[in-house]
């Protein structure tokens, strides 16, 4: 006997559209920057913040940003890695904490990916200051990596021990 219910999707279905979600409005902006602005260019905001248009070749803080372009591919093969091992621990059951910072650590991985797939380079164009000293720059994607770190850290930490007795 049919009830008339709309079928209840899969929650691994919310996860994993929320990470292509992240990716894809990371892309946009990122594509923004590259369409209406010169590599360089800087705009000031705020006495502690810049929109710009930078490229990074390295991984975060300008890692091996210098290297020659070798580690394209080293971390192209890494994104590929994470990205394999995130979307399967997506798939199955998990806490809602835990499965949000799966999510958004594959959602950025997805955005910088893209990048480095597609033009060799990382877009970033958010620059936090004080005085001279500036944070290194960063995009939507690095965020949502933290903010899935973080989340799930928390998640980690919240876990309750194994009731079983050591022995």
């Amino acid at each position: 006997m049919r009830t008339g219910r709309i079928p209840i999707v899969p929650r691994r279905w919310y996860w994993l559209a929320l990470a292509v979600m992240v990716g894809l409005a990371d892309q946009a902006i990122k594509g923004l920057v590259q369409a209406l602005m010169p590599y360089g260019q800087t705009i000031p905001l705020a006495p502690f913040f810049n929109w710009g248009h930078w490229w990074n070749t390295g991984a975060a803080f300008s890692f091996l940003a210098d290297a020659g372009g070798w580690q394209r591919y080293l971390f192209l093969g890494l994104t590929g890695m994470v990205t394999i091992v995130l979307t399967i621990l997506l798939c199955r059951p998990r806490p809602r904490l835990e499965a949000l910072g799966y999510s958004l650590m594959l959602g950025g991985a997805l955005g910088n990916g893209i990048d480095r797939l597609a033009r060799g380079y990382v877009i970033d164009y958010l620059d936090f200051y004080w005085r001279e000293w500036h944070w290194p720059a960063f995009n939507l994607a690095d965020i949502a990596l933290f903010l899935g770190v973080i989340a799930f850290a928390i998640a980690a930490l919240r876990e309750r021990p194994s009731s079983r007795v050591s022995e």
